[in-house]
């Protein structure tokens, strides 16, 4: 019977991701840039990008107990990864206008030529996929002397890595690679991504989150997922149950480096352009309050708290900071900055109604399943009270 409710809620689940997804490609096509509710595909967009970023932190920081700051430094990774694979050949010479390119192969271009529109796709999910493996790559070679640090010593230490990423990406002698202080341009990007006058500019990174999040859920419940737990719980008691600690704390902290890079990928689709500022400490502990907010060790509050955390500074309070909010028009108040300053009491609020976050350690269907729960024990209730 529990191996059938399995099946069943798994089916369940798979069907309400294809029509958010059936969803999301609808509203690509609906909503044009002229609609009043556009921001909505570009909160979809970065909240996809942030949303997997926030999970693959929770991996880490909420399934394993490891705390780490050095997000911001594997998303630079791949985002400079995709957009060095992904640069066009008749673009490359603009783009290292003050260097002498050394990598000069577009996955894309490359496919594309030979396979037409599949190559294209295929040669975009390659660049994805080295951008992933790049990161998990230097998180392998950075894990070996960090992860035997703990607590907040290991959170200095991969804050300091991430900054000394960012550090050596604007190095002038790897400007041939990495095109110095310089911005990566013209790689493949959201845009470009149409069948004909079919829009996917926003299905693509909404889809790519979703396999990735969908990866790391099944990571989760396996047989290493719970070892990630036990570690998180109780290292010593985890160590005598036979659970290898320096094994499991680097495939934690290689497969959330590698789904950071391939957010990291996506935030530059999203944004049409790769540059080592953009991904600064400040974006680690954006991640990790979105993780906070949503609830550490919960995926679907990790979702749920990087959703809201874009919709609110991306959309609805941008009126804070335009001299006119909720019809209300006060030029002398709602300006230039207010919006962080309500944003911030918004945060405070939050944390102070909801302290283990929105969703606490719990997952959307158990607390759909909580909900039911309920009602059914007060409709029991009622019937007793009538029935006496």
């Amino acid at each position: 019977m529990e191996k059938k409710k399995d099946v069943r809620k798994t089916f369940i689940s798979l069907v309400a991701v294809a029509l958010f997804l059936a969803l999301v490609l609808v509203l690509d096509q609906v909503i044009k840039p002229s609609n009043k509710m556009y921001m909505l595909l570009t909160v979809l967009q970065k909240g996809s990008v942030y949303a997997l970023a926030a999970v693959s932190m929770n991996l880490l920081n909420g399934f394993t107990g490891l705390f780490s700051l050095g997000h911001a430094g594997f998303m630079l990774i791949g985002a400079y990864t995709y957009a060095i694979f992904s640069i066009p050949a008749a673009s490359r010479d603009t783009v290292y206008q003050y260097y002498d390119a050394a990598i000069r192969i577009s996955f894309p271009e490359v496919l594309g030529n030979a396979l037409g529109g599949f190559g294209t796709v295929l040669g975009v999910i390659i660049c994805v996929l080295l951008a992933g493996l790049m990161a998990s790559l230097f998180a392998y070679l950075i894990g070996l002397p960090v992860l035997r640090l703990k607590s907040d010593y290991l959170a200095i230490a991969t804050l300091g890595f991430a900054e000394i990423i960012r550090a050596i990406f604007q190095w002038g002698k790897l400007g041939p690679v990495t095109n110095g202080s310089n911005l990566l341009k013209s790689f493949t990007r959201i845009s470009n991504f149409k069948i004909g006058t079919f829009s996917m500019s926003t299905f693509v990174p909404v889809l790519i989150a979703t396999v990735s999040i969908i990866l790391i859920v099944m990571l989760v419940n396996s047989t290493y997922g719970r070892a990630f737990k036990a570690i998180r719980d109780d290292e010593v008691a985890a160590e005598a149950m036979g659970i290898n600690l320096a094994k499991h704390k680097m495939l934690s902290f290689v497969t959330s480096s590698f789904f950071a890079g391939v957010s990291g990928a996506t935030m530059a689709m999203v944004l049409s352009i790769a540059q080592a500022n953009n991904y600064k400490v400040a974006m680690t502990y954006e991640i990790l309050l979105m993780v906070v907010l949503g609830g550490i060790g919960s995926i679907s509050g990790s979702v749920i708290g990087s959703m809201l955390f874009v919709a609110a500074s991306e959309w609805w309070l941008r009126g804070l900071d335009s001299g006119k909010f909720l019809g209300i028009e006060a030029p002398g108040v709602f300006r230039n900055g207010f919006r962080l300053v309500v944003f911030s009491v918004v945060i405070m609020v939050v944390v102070l109604f909801f302290r283990k976050g929105i969703m606490g350690d719990r997952e959307l269907p158990q607390v759909i399943a909580g909900w039911k729960g309920k009602s059914r024990a007060k409709k029991a209730a009622k019937q007793e009270v009538t029935s006496k």
